[in-house]
């Protein structure tokens, strides 16, 4: 039998961590196994759900290489086929028609709340066999009993029947509800293994009912933990619940979150770098923690400069272009994207620290940084400043031993220390106290705009003095 699995996000709000990590599980049990990955869309609810939501969706799986073998499916384009499911069921009596009003159903809740009882529908309308057309749709569990899930991560559990009420599967206007519509998806799209999270638990004994009503092939489940965040709470946006791209905007690589997500909850021993390749070769379901995961960002940090240091600088253009982008920077006065990358990804965390750092490579400063010009900038250093740019002038062959010869070698004539020279330069041509060494910055810079820089400093410590 072929394996086959599924993502079905509802598209009613961004797609977060959460989400991803729970696709991830899918994508990997499918591809281990050979088999077929499914992405489907549940936007059965319309006016909670956007176009948007679908889009950081797609987005958000495409970044990520989680490619789908069907799909997308979208439940709004099959409501035919639910209504269909949704007759077979009240025409075989597994299903009926309830008129309850809104008032009678909350004294029933009232009623069993302050009695300390769970509220569940008292099946009035059960045996009533209403043909109203407004009326809501009910399914009929069954009363007696037990649901007995071997679920794949949390083991044994069991659900009474009688602790389940006949749940609501078409609303009175007609449209299907969740528990239906997952069920009946299920069932045509051959799905083998559910993988979720575990706030579904509680709807697969309801879900498991209405396939045994249906005559249908009943497919495995495993409900994963939730991520929580740093605090042991629900996540925030702060904590990860924000858009999945939004990792993508900060400048993540998409193999280091996936590395990261699969290491929430599972793990292959104590081995904490995985290509997907071996996520692929070990992934097993059955070896996730039944115990909830927390969010440590300096871990995700620390993988993303581990996949940043030995990415492929020419894979690390487009991104990095992107960000730049987004900026509003152009790039055409200023190194090439690939030299760049080479001297900045061993000093940096994430692309956007790279881009933001690299600025000033591509655009002139109207400030230096405050600090770094009253502790670098100062009369002491202007001479030998001069007396630098007249030597940096001479330099034929703009490379990174030329530019470092010939620093060096203006400290020494004047008797002082490389690094007293050096920092004052960088500070001239970059407006800060940061960068990367200072052969690397000039040689990225080129001559003219680093000569044009340095006389800037330069005349920044003559109108100082003066002043």
């Amino acid at each position: 039998m072929t394996i086959k699995t599924r993502f079905a996000p509802s598209p009613t709000g961004l797609l977060h961590i959460g989400g991803i990590r729970t696709a991830l599980f899918s994508w990997l049990y499918a591809r281990h196994h050979n088999g077929q990955f499914v992405l489907r869309i549940e936007d059965t609810d319309r006016e909670r759900s956007t176009d948007a939501a679908v889009q950081v969706i797609l987005e958000g799986m495409a970044w990520l290489g989680l490619e789908h073998d069907e799909g997308p499916y979208y439940q709004a384009q099959r409501f035919d086929r639910y209504l269909e499911v949704i007759n077979q069921l009240l025409e075989v009596g597994h299903a009926y028609r309830c008129i309850c009003s809104k008032e009678r159903l909350e004294q029933i809740r009232n009623e069993a709340m302050s009695k300390g009882e769970k509220p569940r529908y008292d099946g009035h309308c059960r045996a009533l066999n209403l043909t109203e057309d407004n009326a809501v749709v009910r399914f009929k569990n069954p009363l007696d009993g037990a649901v007995v899930v071997q679920d794949k991560v949390q083991g044994h559990v069991s659900f009474e029947n009688s602790e389940l009420d006949d749940l609501i599967i078409a609303r009175s206007d007609g449209t299907p509800t969740y528990n239906l519509t997952v069920v009946v998806d299920d069932m045509d799209m051959g799905i083998t293994d559910v993988i979720r999270g575990d706030d579904h638990l509680n709807n697969t004994p309801r879900q498991i009912n209405i396939f045994k009503a249906l005559g249908a092939e009943i497919p495995n489940y495993a409900h994963i933990p939730m991520i929580l965040s740093p605090e042991g709470k629900k996540l925030s946006k702060r904590d990860g619940a924000a858009s999945v791209l939004q990792y993508r905007d900060e400048g993540y690589l998409p193999e280091a979150l996936l590395n990261y997500l699969v290491r929430l909850g599972w793990s292959n021993g104590d081995q904490e770098i995985f290509s997907i390749e071996e996520m692929v070769a070990v992934f097993d379901i059955k070896d996730v923690n039944k115990s909830a995961s927390s969010i440590n960002p300096e871990k995700l940090l620390w993988l993303n400069q581990h996949y940043l240091k030995n990415a492929d600088n020419e894979w690390l253009q487009k991104p990095l272009n992107d960000l730049f982008m987004g900026m509003n920077i152009d790039l055409k006065d200023g190194p090439d994207l690939r030299d760049l990358i080479e001297v900045q990804k061993h000093r940096t965390e994430t692309l956007k620290d790279m881009a933001e750092q690299s600025l000033f490579f591509y655009m002139d400063f109207d400030e230096y940084d405050i600090n770094a010009a009253k502790k670098h900038l100062r009369p002491v250093i202007l001479e030998p400043l001069k007396a630098l740019y007249e030597a940096l002038k001479t330099i034929k062959d703009w490379d990174n031993n030329s530019i470092k010869t010939v620093i060096e070698g203006t400290a020494d004539k004047l008797e002082i220390k490389m690094g007293k020279l050096a920092q004052p330069l960088r500070v001239a041509v970059t407006g800060a106290g940061i960068s990367p060494s200072i052969d690397d910055t000039l040689r990225l810079l080129g001559q003219e705009k680093s000569l044009s820089r340095l006389l800037k400093g330069i005349e920044f410590i003559e109108n100082r003095s003066s002043s």
